[in-house]
C-alpha cells in the first residue's frame, strides 16, 4: 500500500494526506512527519496558514510524546508560521511594535507567503511606518514599487506607500526598536530578541508563543494544555485578547491555571 501511495507501482504519486494518515495509522512518526512538512508546504503555498500551523503543531506533539528528535526545518516553520499568526492578535491589542517585528521576520521569508506577497509587504510597511521603524518601512516600500507587486497594492494604502518611498531615510538609519536584545537562556549572551538560534553557543530557542521572541530563563510559564513556553506576563495579556485561548494549541485556559518554569532547559532540549 506504501508503495502505492508514493507511485512506486503505476509511477502515480497519490495524495500526501493519504501518505499521512497512513503512516499516523501504522505509527511511523518519522515518516509522518515528513509527509505533514510536504501537506504544511502545500498549505501554506495556497494560503491556508492557519491550517499549516495546527498541522505541524499536532505532528510536532505527536513526536514529543513519543520522545523522538523534531526536525530543525519543522521547528523553523512552526516558528515562522506562528509569528504570523500571532501578528492579527498585536494590532487588535494596539501593540504595534511587537507586529511589526512578527512582519518583518515573516517579510524576510515572503517566498513562503506566495499567495499574499503584497497585503504582507504593505502591513509590513504601515506597521513598521507607525512604530518608526524607518528605513524598514521603506525598504518593503520600495519593494512593493516594482513592477510585478504595484499594480496589486490596496488602493487606499497606495498614496501612503509611495509618499514612504519619495522620502528616503537619511544617513546610516537604523531601526533600534526591531533589534532589541535579551539574554540566551543557555550561554546568557544577548542576541536581538527576534533571533532564535544563538549565535554564541548555536542552540535552537523555543519561542514565546505569546510575542514569537525567543524565550529566556526567567519569568516564563508553559499553557497547561500544550506545555509550548512564553513569557508570563505577556501570556496573560494575550489571553485578556484572545478570549482565554491559547495561541499555539487553541484550547481555552484561564491565566491562573499557566505553569510557572523554574527550569527553561527541558523545553530547550525538546525544542518545544
Amino acid at each position: 500500500l506504501i508503495e502505492y501511495l508514493l507511485g512506486e507501482t503505476d509511477g502515480v504519486p497519490k495524495d500526501p494526506k493519504l501518505l499521512f494518515r497512513l503512516y499516523m495509522a501504522k505509527r511511523q512518526f518519522k515518516e509522518a512527519a515528513k509527509a505533514a512538512m510536504i501537506i504544511a508546504n502545500q498549505e501554506q503555498i495556497a494560503g491556508n496558514y492557519r491550517s499549516a500551523h495546527d498541522l505541524l503543531f499536532s505532528m510536532y506533539q505527536e513526536l514529543k510524546r513519543n520522545n523522538l528528535t523534531i526536525a530543525s526545518d519543522m521547528r523553523a516553520s512552526l516558528t515562522l508560521l506562528h509569528r504570523y499568526t500571532l501578528v492579527r492578535t498585536h494590532v487588535k491589542r494596539g501593540n504595534h511594535l511587537v507586529a511589526a517585528k512578527l512582519l518583518l521576520e515573516v517579510a524576510k521569508n515572503i517566498s513562503q507567503f506566495p499567495s499574499h506577497v503584497v497585503p504582507i509587504l504593505t502591513s509590513t510597511v504601515i506597521e513598521c511606518h507607525r512604530t518608526g521603524l524607518r528605513k524598514s518601512a521603506f525598504e518593503y516600500a520600495v519593494m512593493l514599487m516594482r513592477s510585478e507587486f504595484r499594480n496589486q497594492i490596496d488602493a487606499k494604502y497606495a498614496k501612503k506607500i509611495e509618499s514612504i518611498v519619495r522620502k528616503a531615510p537619511r544617513g546610516g538609519l537604523e531601526d533600534e526598536g526591531a533589534y532589541e536584545t535579551s539574554p540566551c537562556p543557555v550561554c546568557e549572551a544577548n542576541l536581538p530578541c527576534m533571533d532564535f538560534i544563538c549565535g554564541q553557543c548555536k542552540t535552537t530557542l523555543p519561542i514565546c508563543i505569546a510575542t514569537g521572541q525567543h524565550i529566556v530563563r526567567e519569568d516564563v510559564a508553559a499553557c497547561p494544555e500544550c506545555d509550548f513556553p512564553a513569557l508570563k506576563v505577556e501570556f496573560m495579556k494575550i489571553l485578556e485578547t484572545t478570549e482565554n485561548q491559547c495561541t499555539m494549541c487553541g484550547e481555552e485556559i484561564e491565566a491562573m491555571r499557566l505553569v510557572e518554569i523554574d527550569n527553561i532547559l527541558p523545553y530547550i532540549g525538546t525544542g518545544t
